[in-house]
């Protein structure tokens, strides 16, 4: 019997979206399998219509226009066409990613081999000629999925919407949507694939599915970074959605930064190691400003100037 894979693409006044179509339309079939693929577009104009339409795939493009400015309206934008053909899998992937055409044929091979419902792959990052030393040897751009430890049967398991494929017609999650309220402050996939993680969903990692994105001159900095890995840590707090939990995870998030700051110091004088104390440290202090419920900053849709030429970062 043959299964369907819709493939999710959200889009918001990013021009490189026609790349990650033309490597989408290069995608191999796994035997037994077919494609299509669901694109939706946040602006508040249909801006990216033209772009979308305008690429010839091999695969049947359905564009929709959701918006906006909140990527969880377009997510579940996409997961309700997905629903409505009974999709038996959907993948996630990002505007300014170009996959290989092997893509979706290692992730149903993992999904196949160790009967996991939720398979993610690395999004690798491509940084340009101008970008600092030190931002690439620590790689802070690419996304390496890991599983966690479940040996106490209480970890959940989380994914991210640059690089998964996920069950979806007939499951007990199939009318999960991703959260508005995080859809302006990100970590909204982090949140969903916690809460299907509640509801049964088996989680696998394929190292072989790789995902590839050009960093933007506009994340070039640490401020870019900082502001990145605190949301990130605020978002990780959904894993802890009862009090006691978020109790813990609060102490030993506030240990972590403690620690963070004691190794930070020592070494103040040399950028690469006290970016790296001060990121690690900026995570775990989101985590604890998670586990209070503080407000998440507006990174979504926040400017007007997305759809313009990147700029050359300044120093």
């Amino acid at each position: 019997m043959t299964q369907r894979i819709s493939i999710l693409l959200c889009t918001y006044r990013r021009r490189s979206v026609v790349q990650t179509l033309e490597s989408l339309a290069r995608l191999s079939a796994p035997l037994g399998y077919v494609i299509d693929i669901i694109v939706a577009d946040n602006d508040v104009n249909p801006s990216g219509e033209h772009r979308v339409r305008g690429c010839v795939t091999s695969w049947p493009v359905s564009y929709i226009h959701a918006p906006a400015r909140n990527i969880s309206i377009a997510r579940n934008a996409c997961l309700a066409v997905a629903r409505s053909r009974r999709s038996d899998w959907v993948a996630f992937v990002d505007d300014d990613e170009v996959v290989p055409a092997d893509w979706i044929e290692q992730l149903v091979r993992c999904a196949a081999d160790t009967g996991a419902d939720v398979v993610s792959g690395p999004a690798i990052a491509r940084y340009p000629d101008n970008t600092p030393d030190w931002m690439v040897q620590q790689d802070w751009h690419s996304n390496w999925p890991e599983l966690r430890d479940t040996s106490d049967d209480v970890q959940l398991q989380t994914a991210h919407s640059c690089n998964a494929l996920m069950r979806l017609a007939g499951t007990r999650w199939e009318g999960q949507d991703f959260d508005l309220k995080r859809g302006v402050s990100g970590g909204e996939d982090t949140a969903y694939f916690f809460a299907i993680s509640r509801l049964g969903a088996q989680f696998s990692v394929c190292a072989e599915a790789l995902v590839f994105e050009e960093v933007a001159h506009g994340r070039l900095n640490l401020s870019w970074l900082a502001k990145r890995r605190f949301r990130m840590g605020q978002s990780y707090a959904a894993s802890a959605p009862g009090f006691l939990e978020r109790s813990r995870l609060g102490v030993l998030a506030l240990a972590k930064v403690v620690y963070c700051i004691g190794a930070a110091l020592p070494v103040s004088v040399f950028t690469a190691r006290r970016n790296f104390w001060l990121l690690r440290g900026l995570l775990h202090l989101g985590v604890l400003a998670g586990c209070f419920s503080l407000p998440q900053a507006q990174l979504y849709g926040a400017t007007a100037d997305e759809d313009l030429p990147p700029q050359r970062a300044k120093g």
